[in-house]
């Protein structure tokens, strides 16, 4: 990968692999949002975000946050549909799901179990083809679950002329098509290895997880031009309290329980869209979404049980 001259070297919290990750997330990034054209809708200027500030920015994680669940699940989903593995390795994917939405928190080890396996899937296939294939997922998986409060606030930063990023763990290439299906500007994910367009099975860094989206955020807004005080970012996850605690305008979006703690004590905004009050609670989607969590969730612990 081309050295990213446009740093400037300085001291860091992060480890050298987070750092990595994270400047490769946002070369990454800001490659793909040259194609992307830029519009803004007429409109009152509200008191946030500030119309026509073009040192500020938004910067929102993905799960949770824009989307209800794992992404990475819901691609999954996808490539098993498509026979890029088999139904044991889908029943993992399941049971990680379930954790995931009910905890509401994200697992290290799960999060290790689910990148080496969504490595070793992709492993010798063409980074064009999980593109395309990434467009169908969404379609077929993931458009139903974006949600509309969080999508809105990402809405109003486009309306007042600023650039709104995805950051999330998630492939780069995989957030890139949701970013674009959103109307969003781009998207910072981990970075797979590629040569010849063909991915290797590692990655450059490590996951764009916790401290490594700080820095690559850092690094965008380092290439960008941009005031970090007077930009905003969202997530549900205590783990982004790094990225959050980079900007002026942090907010908390269907919270987890050590993020609303965290909000509350440094009086973060928060919003949740999450309706009912188990819902509110764990994270699940309410109305006919819970009975299809609750079926899925029902099924994975019980294998988990069989299993133990």
């Amino acid at each position: 990968m081309a050295a990213l001259g446009w740093l400037t070297p300085r001291r860091r919290s992060a480890t050298a692999r987070s750092v990595l990750a994270g400047e490769a997330s946002a070369e990454a990034a800001r490659k793909s949002s040259q194609e992307v054209e830029e519009t803004s809708a007429p409109g009152e200027e509200p008191e946030f975000p500030v119309l026509g500030d073009d040192k500020a920015a938004a910067f929102f994680d993905l799960d949770n946050t824009v989307m209800q669940g794992a992404s990475l699940f819901h691609f999954g989903r996808g490539l098993y549909k498509r026979k890029f593995f088999e139904t044991r390795d889908l029943a993992r994917f399941a049971w990680q799901q379930a954790w995931f939405r009910l905890a509401g928190i994200e697992d290290p080890e799960h999060m290790q179990e689910a990148r080496d396996s969504a490595l070793s899937i992709v492993q010798g296939h063409r980074v064009s083809e999980l593109m395309s294939i990434g467009e169908e997922i969404y379609d077929e998986y993931m458009a139903e679950r974006i949600w509309p409060g969080t999508r809105a606030l990402a809405q109003a930063h486009l309306d007042a002329g600023q650039k709104v990023w995805l950051v999330t763990a998630a492939p780069v290439e995989i957030a890139g098509v949701i970013a674009r299906r959103l109307g969003l500007t781009g998207a910072l994910g981990t970075v797979a290895e590629s040569v010849d367009g063909v991915y290797t099975g590692k990655l450059v860094g490590e996951p764009l997880h916790g401290p490594a989206k700080a820095e690559a955020v850092r690094a965008l807004a380092s290439a960008e031009g941009l005031d970090l005080s007077r930009c905003a970012a969202y997530s549900d996850s205590h783990n982004d309290i790094p990225m959050l605690s980079l900007v002026g305008h942090p907010y908390a979006i269907n919270p987890d329980t050590k993020l609303r703690r965290h909000a509350r004590n440094l009086d973060w905004r928060l919003r949740d869209y999450r309706t009912g009050r188990k819902a509110a609670k764990v994270g699940i989607p309410a109305a006919a979404g819970v009975g299809a969590v609750a079926g899925g969730t029902a099924a994975a612990i019980a294998l988990h049980r069989r299993r133990r």
